[in-house]
């Protein structure tokens, strides 16, 4: 059974895989020049022109898997050696230009940009085009295309630009860090920075000198990622990597429903403050709405802070779908409780670098949650988990929810709320299509996942938020 969705997503898993390896024999810093010769073993390219560029791209990707350039504060990186095989972005004039005699596309353009070749066949100016689009509407064959990359189009607030490398070009000020354009890219030259050696050195430090205990706290999006394996089998193997206890973020889930209940009866309105992409989205393009967004922690964060005080000594990591929360963990007010976040995909890399057959392993057990709290992990999921919340604490109050499923819902609705005209009180706003399952760091994505996290949910031993977080008291 294929554990990824794509060959990107495999190359990149190899990578994280070797680095890994080498990392718990302590054989790293001695052999990482050889890992792109492992992974590329032979003198025939499988990628990309030659071998050659092919180890040059590899050896940029190892970097990345090593936790990135440290003068770049944002988590997604471009690979600029890798990024240089898609065409040039901008309106084109394709093979269905007819040489007409109209040149509606020439009159059009304000600029000066279409000239015709001996066969009247348009040709378009980079230097001087805008990317107006005008001429493009004008064509009667539709003969003049807007060729986007695909990171380009996969980043829906458009924080993706082509510098004079002809290489995608990141504005940090604009990224959400959703990962978008990771998964999108066919090249693989977009990535997000790895901090698996970090958890590597907390595991082993944690095994040497037993000073403190080193847990996991998953996201309920777990349940729909290892489909070669039972999700007991998945948590065996967390334990056998050295994870003392794996916790559910979903029980952080549940302590954050009851408090945003709380918090939007006393408010009368509230943007949810659980996905990290759509809260940075809120504070850098709608900074007027910033002061709605939920005060409460994230299920990340605040099922960190809790783990924290129970036991000051620890490590936490966070492993989910989300490269936001890469960043997330590294911002003033989360950074004391959260000591690294790893991907699903690196997770898969951890277990294979030790050889570790999820499969053959007994099962164990995961049941800190309620149904509410790990439904968070799909679009919709929160909200139901707020108007649950609110029933349980006696609360009279009256969701009305705007459900938004990706960066571009999102945008509808806060377009809307800046102007007063929208017909919620509640603004639900998930990054990513689906929800946390469509993150760019799941093993595998789409529709087959909402299923799976509604099946998890309906597993909870808790049927209701209090039952939960009951054991927190």
């Amino acid at each position: 059974m294929r554990k990824f969705d794509t060959k990107v997503q495999h190359l990149k898993y190899k990578v994280l895989r070797e680095v890994a390896r080498l990392a718990w024999k302590d054989e790293l810093l001695e052999n990482v020049l050889n890992i792109p010769k492992i992974i590329v073993p032979g003198k025939t390219p499988t990628m990309r022109c030659c071998v050659y560029k092919e180890r040059a791209i590899l050896a940029e990707r190892v970097k990345i898997a090593m936790g990135g350039n440290k003068r770049i504060d944002n988590i997604i990186e471009v690979i600029d050696i890798a990024c240089d095989e898609c065409p040039a972005a901008g309106y084109e004039v394709t093979d269905s230009c007819r040489g007409c005699l109209a040149h509606r596309c020439e009159d059009v353009c304000r600029r000066g940009a279409i000239s015709f070749d001996h066969n009247h066949v348009a040709h378009i100016d980079k230097t001087k085009c805008v990317e107006c689009g005008q001429c493009a509407k004008v064509c009667p064959y539709s003969a003049i295309v807007n060729r986007k990359r695909p990171c380009q189009v996969a980043c829906k607030i458009k924080a993706i630009s082509i510098n004079e490398d002809n290489a995608a070009q990141i504005d940090d000020e604009k990224c959400i860090q959703c990962g978008a354009c990771v998964y999108q890219c066919p090249f693989g030259a977009i990535s997000d920075k790895s901090f698996i050696l970090n958890v590597i050195d907390m595991i082993k430090k944690s095994e040497n000198n037993q000073k403190y205990k080193v847990y996991a706290v998953v996201a309920p999006s777990i349940s729909s990622q290892f489909t070669h394996a039972k999700l007991g089998q998945v948590i065996s193997g967390m334990k056998e990597l050295g994870f003392h206890t794996v916790v559910e973020a979903a029980l952080g889930a549940d302590m954050v429903a009851l408090k945003e209940a709380e918090e939007l009866s006393e408010k009368g309105f509230l943007t949810s403050s659980c996905c990290p992409a759509f809260v940075k989205y809120i504070k850098t393009a709608f900074p007027q709405l910033k002061e709605l967004i939920s005060h409460n922690p994230s299920p990340m964060a605040m099922l960190a802070a809790y783990i924290k005080q129970t036991d000051p000594k620890c490590k936490v990591v966070f492993i989910g779908p989300c490269t936001a929360k890469k960043g997330e963990a590294q911002l003033p007010e989360v950074k004391p409780y959260v000591d690294a976040v790893m991907t699903f995909e690196e997770l898969q890399a951890l277990f294979d670098s030790k050889d570790l057959n999820l499969e053959t392993l007994p099962l164990d057990c995961l049941d800190n949650a309620s149904y509410f709290g790990r439904i968070f992990a799909r679009s919709g999921g929160l909200s139901d988990a707020v108007v649950q919340a609110l029933k349980e604490q006696g609360i009279d109050f009256t969701v009305k929810s705007a459900v938004c499923d990706g960066i571009e819902a999102c945008k509808m609705a806060l377009l809307k709320k800046s102007k007063n005209v929208l017909d919620a009180n509640f603004i639900e706003g998930m990054a990513c299509i689906g929800g946390c399952i469509g993150g760019a760091g799941c093993l595998t994505h789409g529709e087959k996942n909402k299923d799976g996290v509604d099946k998890y949910g309906k597993e909870a031993m808790e049927k209701n938020i209090s039952e939960a977080v009951s054991i927190l008291k």
